[in-house]
């Protein structure tokens, strides 16, 4: 009763998001509007947040009417520096997305009201610890975007169409789960705007029953890890696959990630929050990671994950710093310039702690090509470093149709060898795409766990063997597909064609016959 309970106001959250979108989509991009629905849903996230916290501590101090939202701006100033000491942040009750809401219809100012209010919100945290944590978050939400309407009015209508839209949603009491409806709404609307754009909005967004398989295959036979890390992290759901699975508080030391779109950055940092990670359990950066690491106090990582960008240019040989950096130097070349694939794995392994596991989404090109790639593979084959690699479904991701493959990187293995899984049919179809399902996924872990020879599925393979196959690292040259065309058998095929001979011959005579018939008339 209560999943289906469940499953119900999830599907009313879905609808009212789908109706915002409806809303705004005629005036607003598909891009565009997520960051306002977004940024909206934030907003009021962190207003409930606090009030509820504060709340809390007033009604068990046995001031059970108290309610934050009711006192003035002066009385609530005595709590802000405590405020930004516990939660990163700091809100008057006049700024509370309630409280604006209420008087948003009459304020003929309502753009710059919540302009003025998402400058505090971040300037509450400046000089603090939190400050790079709320830094810019708002910086996608411009509520004086011609956008949303060519004047003021006609913005501001938007804007409160917008307050009351997601103040309307329902997202449950605090003790009811909130957390998960805030971070489910927010996986619709990333899910439903990347399967209508593909990756044309700049997310490469990865399915949630991808981030499911390479999260698990992180954590096999553990119940906590130290810290998590993801050197692509988009807008977090890699990482925050870690909390679903583990739960938040067994990922001890909390989560860490890099990301060079500043737009997938800040929704990154949103998402941290709309999943209840506090600021002081995420860290994550806004730089090329390739070039301009930004973790190097905080590595190594117990769990990497990561779907990096495909075959993605970088400066690679172009800058004579980069081959004497430790993440690249140990393989004495580095990735090509046009594809820099490689150079996310060796900087992942770099990172990577001596009981750590890490698995990434790869560009199949990166296993059998030539060149520094071969090279690299040499090093990595040689240095005992890869674990398992895993040919996925073609279909999986939005965006490319593309077959990819995971590969497990691990540095303190037992045995110089590779298992190779084929998964390529582990899929159900779902209109064009495919999808792993929980039995999918299941079936890939036991194959990666019990690492045993597997007809037609798994192989493990000598890092010899490998070798002598110019470390190929591509599933199909170990695991033979099988064979499914229909058996002939050749004596009986022969047979039936030597009866349609004779019998094609028998209708020739009949025909013969029936001619010299018409002819002789």
């Amino acid at each position: 009763m209560a999943n289906s309970t469940k499953e119900q106001e999830r599907e009313e959250l879905h609808k009212a998001i789908w109706n915002i979108a409806n809303d705004l989509r005629g005036s607003v991009d598909g891009w565009d509007f997520k960051q306002y629905v977004l940024g909206f849903m934030f907003y009021r996230y962190i207003s409930e947040n606090i009030t509820d916290y504060i709340n809390a501590g007033e009604h068990k101090a046995g001031n059970a009417a108290f309610d934050y939202a009711d006192i003035s701006d002066e009385q609530a100033e005595i709590i802000r520096e405590d405020m930004v000491r516990t939660k990163g942040f700091f809100m008057l009750p006049s700024q509370l997305f309630a409280n604006v809401r209420k008087r948003a219809k009459n304020d003929p100012d309502l753009n710059e009201t919540l302009e003025k209010i998402f400058k505090s919100i971040e300037g509450s945290a400046q000089g603090t610890d939190s400050e790079e944590n709320f830094k810019g978050l708002f910086y996608d939400v411009d509520v004086n975007s011609n956008k949303l309407g060519p004047t003021v009015a006609r913005r501001n209508e938007k804007l409160v169409k917008l307050l009351d839209s997601i103040g309307d949603m329902k997202l449950g009491g605090y003790k009811d789960n909130t957390i998960d409806a805030f971070g489910d709404a927010y996986e619709f609307l990333m899910g439903m705007y990347a399967s209508n754009a593909g990756k044309s909005g700049g997310e490469y967004f990865t399915p949630q029953e991808v981030s499911e398989l390479l999260t698990r295959l992180t954590v096999v036979g553990k119940t906590e890890v130290n810290k998590v890390y993801d050197p692509a992290c988009g807008s977090g759901s890699l990482l925050l696959k870690f909390a679903k699975i583990l739960g938040k508080e067994n990922v001890r030391q909390g989560f860490f990630g890099q990301e060079i779109n500043l737009t997938t950055y800040n929704l990154c940092r949103i998402n941290m929050f709309l999943h209840d990670i506090d600021y002081d359990k995420f860290d994550i950066a806004n730089e090329d990671t390739l070039t301009k690491p930004q973790h190097w106090d905080d590595e190594p990582f117990e769990a990497i994950v990561s779907n990096p960008p495909y075959s993605t240019k970088w400066k690679g040989s172009d800058d004579p710093l980069l081959i004497n950096d430790p993440r690249f130097s140990h393989a004495g070349i580095l990735a090509p310039k046009s594809y820099a694939d490689m150079a996310f794995i060796m900087h992942s392994l770099s990172w990577l702690a001596t009981s750590g596991v890490a698995a990434i989404v790869c560009f199949p090109g990166i296993f059998y090509r030539g060149g520094a790639e071969q090279k690299i593979r040499k090093y990595l084959i040689e240095n005992n470093f890869i674990d398992c690699i895993i040919q996925l479904p073609e279909n999986l991701f939005f965006g490319t149709s593309i077959a990819t493959c995971i590969m497990v990187l691990k540095k303190s293995k037992t045995s110089n060898d590779v298992l190779f899984i084929d998964a390529s049919k582990e899929c159900v179809k779902v209109t064009n795409n495919n999808k792993l399902t929980d039995t999918n996924i299941e079936n890939i872990l036991r194959l990666f766990t019990e690492r045993k020879d597997v007809e037609y599925t798994a192989k493990v393979v000598p890092n010899a063997a490998i070798a002598e196959n110019d470390f190929n690292l591509s599933v199909s040259t170990y695991v033979e597909k099988q064979d499914t065309r229909e058996k002939v058998d050749i004596k009986e095929l022969n047979k039936q064609i030597a009866e349609i001979v004779a019998r094609e011959q028998f209708l020739r005579d009949e025909i013969d016959k029936i001619i010299a018939e018409i002819e002789g008339e």
